[in-house]
């Protein structure tokens, strides 16, 4: 991986899974996340521990592996820890956008000045919303770069940075990782895992794995071993006819989801109550939940109308260059919500 913080010879001399510090050099880099992330370093630990699971690096240097998965403890407490705030971190469109990623679109144009106002526009209404923007550093040597969602699955414990499909992207979790290790203890996909985190979708305590062309059963399994210590199920889902399982289907709050039905089986969401799209809007599938509010692209509006009518409070954002990149609204950012984490740490 392009960047990487570690050694990638030593971690495939050991075929299971990594406990690594943050890589910084201060002494803090070796202790456990006790003093930043409580949930992590207790409620966590001591499950895994009962399980005969994971264990932490009381320094640095490589420590065990366990399910594949590669464990970083959090870095410096973050300012925002105590503080009722949602996070979003985006990172910004970079000048080679025309030269991203297509599976199911044909490459037209892209207006990369256009594309980056949209992309402003998005980043001032979650402001607007209430967030805290932080935006990554940028990189025109990763043209997919501005879809950062693809990088990391954000639950309210722990972040798991992902391994994505295409191996053109893989370069782009090194920077994330950088900035989210600030707010989360990271948990990281090895080979052969791949995912996306276009492919996870969260509702409550459950998460749907879509297995796509750029998911796999592995980085499934791998999530799932990251996730299930503190309390979420995991479950796959087939996705076809679109690129990820949230360009078809996405929570708009704990116990409901938007679908397109044409693309995948509502019914496979067990216990989730579905609201289909308009069937003019077929990518209508995919909004952005901030608090109790919704982020919708502007080219749905007859589904953004639906919601409405059924009390949900609608933004709309135009999005549609960057949607020639095969983009939805919740690609451009990864959410990190302080509110949950504060309840859980008693911060």
């Amino acid at each position: 991986m392009k960047n990487s913080r570690y050694d990638s010879r030593r971690e495939k001399a050991c075929p299971e899974v990594w406990v690594r510090s943050s890589g910084t050099s201060t002494p803090a880099a070796g202790r456990i996340a006790a003093a930043t992330c409580r949930v992590s370093a207790s409620t966590a630990e001591k499950t895994q521990a009962a399980r005969g699971g994971l264990t932490r690096d009381r320094g640095p240097g490589p420590g065990t592996r366990d399910q594949g998965l590669v464990t970083r403890d959090q870095g410096p407490r973050d300012r925002y820890d105590a503080i009722d705030v949602i996070v979003a971190l985006t990172r910004a469109v970079p000048r080679t956008l025309d030269r991203c990623e297509l599976t199911h679109l044909a490459r037209t144009p892209i207006d990369v000045r256009t594309a980056s106002a949209q992309h402003a526009q998005y980043e001032e209404l979650l402001r607007a919303l209430g967030c805290h923007v932080e935006r990554i550093e940028a990189s025109d040597d990763l043209p997919d770069s501005v879809f950062v969602e693809d990088t990391a699955v954000v639950l309210d414990e722990v972040a798991v940075m992902t391994r994505p499909g295409a191996a053109s992207r893989r370069g782009e979790t090194a920077a994330v990782e950088r900035t989210l290790s600030r707010y989360r203890s990271i948990r990281c996909l090895t080979d052969p895992a791949t995912m996306d985190g276009g492919d996870v979708l969260r509702v409550g305590h459950r998460i749907y794995v879509g297995i796509s062309s750029r998911t796999n059963e592995e980085g499934a399994r791998q999530l799932a071993a990251a996730a299930t210590p503190f309390g979420y199920t995991v479950e796959s889902v087939r996705v076809s006819g679109c690129l990820h399982l949230k360009s078809a289907i996405t929570a708009v709050n704990d116990g409901t989801v938007l679908c397109n039905p044409a693309w995948l089986n509502p019914r496979a969401f067990t216990g989730c109550e579905a609201i289909a799209v308009d069937p003019a809007e077929p990518h209508a599938g995919n909004v952005l939940r901030i608090g109790r509010s919704l982020v919708a692209a502007r080219a749905y509006p007859r589904t953004a109308d639906s919601l409405r009518e059924r009390g949900f409070d609608v933004h709309l954002v135009d999005a549609s260059e960057l949607a020639k990149a095969e983009a939805g609204v919740t690609c451009c950012s990864l959410i990190v919500d302080h509110r949950r984490f504060a309840t859980l740490t008693g911060s």
